[in-house]
């Protein structure tokens, strides 16, 4: 590896640490408390374990799964000091997260088509979770990495919405296809893989309205987008990237559940990790719902959107300082 990627690794992980700061100094104290004066995992520990969890936003099925795999450790090893329990914790979540086998997304490397078509990603979740702030952070990242890039302003409800990708689409150098407000947003789909493929671009990341409306105009209104762009590239959307905010906790599951049974969600972006200590959410919503988070969202700048990457994020989330 060279010295400059040698850096440039050590940095994203020194970001990651001071992302999840808050939830891994919150899951600590709490730690500490739970194990003081006790000498091995007994049930009064792990009570206390399971209610650590919970309060720290892994869930309630997740949590259970996690307590359940370390009293099974309790009583196959007898004697388990409390000392061990961080290991130990930290070795049953990472093998949560690894029974996702797409967990670990390589870096931000984009499929080569074998017709040449752009590869689709279309981007859903409510307003306000950063789903337009996580497509700009994307473009910049791809187009750094020389992919070519093409934007779509798929909300057409809300004014703001598009003028937020339209800014990103000039500070990263970015085209952007839109219509006007309140035009239909699979037209825009259309015009959108229509004019990347006409370009020979790499990659669209196309934006949709963020309304968590009832499912079924939820379902409807996603159909209805994958089947104009199919017109045009006919395994479109490649992926549909659901983003959701870390710092709700329990009401991201929600939002993961509402869409995940609205259309077919294949990939996860969490934001927001840096202000929160609800980092749990990250391990929770990763085992119950079984789609590879790919993007994690740990501070402002261009760079702070990373590439999840299990090991490290248990790393950053259990690190002693």
């Amino acid at each position: 590896m060279s010295w400059f990627k040698r850096v440039l690794g050590k940095e994203k992980k020194e970001t990651l640490d001071k992302g999840l700061e808050k939830s891994n100094r919150s899951f600590l104290d709490k730690m500490s408390r739970a194990v003081v004066g006790k000498t091995k995992v007994d049930d009064e520990v792990l009570d206390e374990l399971e209610e650590i969890l919970i309060t720290s936003d892994v869930g309630v099925e997740t949590t259970i799964k996690i307590i359940n795999r370390i009293e099974e450790r309790v009583a196959r090893d007898k004697y388990v000091n409390s000392s061990e329990l961080d290991k130990i914790l930290r070795e049953e979540i990472m093998g949560l997260l690894s029974e996702n086998e797409s967990s670990n997304f390589e870096g931000l490397s984009i499929p080569t088509l074998p017709n040449g078509d752009p590869y689709v990603i279309m981007v859903v979740g409510v307003n306000g979770v950063g789903k337009t702030t996580t497509i700009g952070k994307l473009a910049y990242q791809l187009k750094s990495k020389g992919k070519k890039v093409v934007l779509g302003a798929g909300d057409t409800f809300r004014a703001a919405a598009v003028d937020q990708l339209q800014i990103w689409s000039d500070n990263t150098g970015v085209p952007i296809i839109k219509q006007a407000m309140g035009s239909d947003p699979a037209s825009v789909a259309y015009d959108t893989v229509q004019s990347a493929k006409a370009q020979g671009a790499d990659v669209v990341l196309l934006d949709t309205a963020g309304r968590l409306h009832n499912k079924i105009n939820l379902m409807n209104e996603l159909s209805k987008i994958k089947r104009v762009m199919q017109k045009v590239i006919p395994d479109a959307p490649h992926d549909v990237m659901l983003v959701l905010d870390g710092s709700t906790g329990q009401n991201a599951f929600e939002q993961a559940k509402q869409f995940t049974q609205a259309t077919e969600v294949t990939s996860l972006a969490i934001t927001k990790l840096d202000g929160t200590a609800k980092g749990g959410v990250v391990i929770g919503i990763s085992d119950q719902f079984q789609i590879p988070v790919k993007y994690i969202g740990v501070g402002e700048g261009m760079d702070d959107l990373q590439v999840f990457n299990k090991a490290e994020f248990v790393d950053s989330f259990f690190k002693k300082n």
